[in-house]
């Protein structure tokens, strides 16, 4: 793989991420109230504040100790098991502290080790698969978190303000 493709990767995850997952989460969690934010619908589903629980102990098993080679803390029944209610600003503080912490680890990343396997939870992974894991994972969240942001409030959250998405495509 060249370095040029793994920078690019890089580059691409970071995106998805930090600029287009974390500010919906953020947008989100602000226009829930306490009470919404740790509202489980039945017992077969979480709230969206264990979501964000989920988030955070994903990326820091996966990033931070996965790519980062950082000691494994994760108690990953604990962000389901969670009722809170945990105060709005700490929930966002705490996933804004993960994403830091994850960004300095994906930033240091070596392109030319992305193809390397690595432990990470039950797992042997590569580079290349921890970043795909997560972002595709972090963005399924993200949904459901918007699905019930919007559900509840009625609200448009404009994540595509500006944008014209009818536009046809040209080759």
């Amino acid at each position: 793989m060249s370095d040029a493709f793994a920078s690019a990767l890089i580059e691409e995850c970071k995106l998805r991420l930090f600029d287009e997952s974390v500010p919906r989460i953020k947008k989100c969690i602000g226009l829930l109230t306490e009470d919404e934010i740790w509202f489980r619908p039945n017992e077969e589903t979480v709230s969206a504040g264990n979501l964000v629980l989920h988030l955070c102990g994903n990326v820091r098993q996966w990033i931070c100790t996965g790519l980062g080679r950082q000691a494994d803390h994760r108690e990953r029944s604990k962000e389901f098991s969670e009722i809170g209610p945990i105060p709005t600003a700490q929930l966002l503080d705490r996933l804004e502290t993960t994403m830091r912490d994850a960004k300095a680890v994906i930033d240091a990343i070596d392109p030319a080790t992305l193809i390397e396997k690595r432990p990470v939870q039950a797992y042997n992974e590569s580079g290349i698969s921890i970043l795909v894991h997560v972002v595709e994972h972090f963005s399924y969240h993200t949904g459901q978190i918007t699905y019930y942001t919007k559900s509840r409030k009625a609200v448009n959250t404009g994540y595509y303000e500006g944008h014209n998405l009818s536009q046809i495509s040209q080759p």
